[in-house]
């Protein structure tokens, strides 16, 4: 499955990533101790919702915009974000993982960014341009091991991929195995979009079988039954997330599901323990 942001920006996919993402950063904050984030596929780091991409699949409409019509305050923080990159009303431009995490920072705070593809890492510099963050543009798997353990005591690596490649699943296992034994009391947050049940049952055997024991699992099925070949929703794997977030979870991910529901589709958010 291809998923390239730029196609995808402000979708309903984005809405719960970046509100969790918010969520979890925040809880972890709550102790004064820095953080380092990484995001290892930062993408372009700001999307133009009119743009050519955006506009031919208009899934901003049942994401973002949804979530802006939406009174719930549960999904303030979220609508703040997304407002501080725009002027007016309505966002026409969308932040992605970087920009976002860039807003999160405290001054002890460090932000990590990579991106391999050419023209992405490009406009990555530009849109970051002003902030603290540093970019690299390498390989994502070979940098998410270099940099474990982090150079602050926690941190939180955040695991993107537009699942390009068909090895995609089994790189991020590889790797997560490797990371936790580097770094087994990191937070890891990994993103992964939803298109058949079987087939993520059998990636989730594999992940349980790593034996991580705080192995959370948040996936947000669009709809009732799965629609054959298309995009059925996204979910993420966290690691190690702190309780203060778990605690909040169960009302925000209400929050979520009836903002972004299709109609005739009363859809579905869930979180689990891997493993459990």
């Amino acid at each position: 499955m291809n998923y390239r942001h730029s196609f995808h920006a402000g979708n309903s996919a984005d809405v719960v990533k970046h509100s969790l993402l918010i969520a979890l950063v925040r809880a972890l904050q709550q102790k004064e101790g820095a953080l380092t984030l990484i995001d290892t596929h930062a993408g372009c780091g700001l999307y133009d919702l009119g743009s050519e991409e955006a506009q031919r699949t208009g899934e901003a409409m049942h994401g973002v915009l949804r979530a802006f019509a939406d009174t719930n305050p549960l999904l303030d923080d979220y609508r703040a974000a997304v407002r501080a990159v725009n002027d007016g009303p309505e966002p026409r431009l969308y932040p992605g993982s970087p920009h976002i995490l860039a807003q999160l920072l405290r001054p002890q705070d460090f932000l990590i960014l990579n991106e391999k593809h050419p023209e992405d890492v490009h406009a990555l510099r530009s849109a970051m341009r002003g902030t603290s963050a540093a970019v690299h543009q390498r390989d994502a798997y070979e940098l998410w091991l270099a940099l474990l353990p982090t150079r602050t005591p926690r941190g939180v690596v955040v695991v993107d991929p537009p699942y390009e490649q068909t090895d995609e699943r089994a790189r991020i296992t590889a790797t997560l195995a490797a990371a936790t034994r580097k770094w087994a009391h990191g937070v890891t947050v990994i993103w992964y979009p939803l298109k058949d049940r079987a087939t993520h049952s059998r990636w989730k055997d594999q992940l349980r079988r790593l034996g991580i024991p705080k192995f959370l699992c948040v996936e947000h099925w669009l709809y009732d039954d799965d629609q054959s070949g298309i995009y059925n929703g996204a979910g993420l794997f966290i690691v190690n997330p702190p309780y203060a977030f778990t605690q909040a979870l169960p009302p925000l991910l209400m929050a979520l599901r009836a903002a972004l529901a299709p109609e005739g589709h009363s859809g579905e958010i869930t979180s689990d323990w891997l493993g459990r």
